[in-house]
C-alpha cells in the first residue's frame, strides 16, 4: 500500500483537499459553506483539530491543518461522513433548486458501494500532502487563498468571505479560529 498519501507524521502540518463526487458545484448557497464551517468550528473545539488556512471554493475545500487531539485521518473522516449527510438535509430543507438532480447523482454514485447506503456526497480520500519546509508551506498557503481569484470569484484574496485570506491579509476575523503559519 502507498505511503505517500497518508497522514504519517501526527504532528506535522498538512495540506489537504475534499472534493465533492464528480467535482459538483455544491457550495452555491450560504446555508451549505455554514454546514462546512460550523463541523470545522466542532472539529476545533472537540476533536482538536488546528486550521492554520482554509478556503470553500464550489466543489472542493482547501485545508492547511495539523492537530493537537485526533489523529488528522480520523477528524477528517468523521467531518466528511458527517458533512455529507448534514448536507443532504440542508439541500432537502432550503428546497434547493437543483434538489432533485443532486440527491439523484449523489445516490447513483452511491448505488454500488457497499460501505455508502444512501447518498455519496464526498470523493474518497484527502490527498494529504505533508509540509515540511517553509517554501511549501507559503506555496500551498498561497495557492489555496489564491483559487477564488484564479477561478474570477474576487479580484483579491481578501474579498473572498470563506477563505482564511481575511485573517492573514485584514484585521477582519473569519468564522474559524486560525493558527498562522509565521
Amino acid at each position: 500500500m502507498s505511503e505517500k498519501y497518508k497522514f504519517n507524521d501526527p504532528d506535522g502540518i498538512y495540506f489537504v483537499t475534499a472534493t465533492i463526487v464528480g467535482w459538483v458545484d455544491l457550495f452555491t448557497r450560504p446555508e451549505l459553506k455554514h454546514v462546512i464551517i460550523d463541523s470545522l468550528q466542532y472539529c476545533q473545539k472537540q476533536k482538536g483539530l488546528i486550521i492554520h488556512a482554509w478556503c470553500i471554493m464550489p466543489s472542493h475545500l482547501h485545508l492547511i491543518i495539523s492537530t493537537k487531539g485526533e489523529p488528522l485521518s480520523n477528524i477528517l473522516r468523521d467531518f466528511k461522513k458527517f458533512t455529507a449527510k448534514e448536507l443532504v438535509k440542508v439541500i432537502d430543507r432550503i428546497h434547493e433548486s437543483r434538489r432533485g438532480w443532486l440527491l439523484d447523482f449523489f445516490m447513483d454514485v452511491a448505488n454500488g458501494l457497499n460501505r455508502v447506503t444512501d447518498y455519496k456526497v464526498w470523493q474518497d480520500g484527502n490527498h494529504p500532502l505533508l509540509l515540511s519546509t517553509n517554501e511549501m508551506l507559503q506555496q500551498k498557503l498561497d495557492y489555496l487563498h489564491d483559487n477564488p481569484v484564479v477561478a474570477e470569484i474576487v479580484d483579491e484574496p481578501e474579498e473572498y468571505r470563506y477563505s482564511s485570506a481575511r485573517d492573514y491579509y485584514t484585521k477582519k476575523k473569519g468564522p474559524l479560529e486560525i493558527v498562522f503559519i509565521e
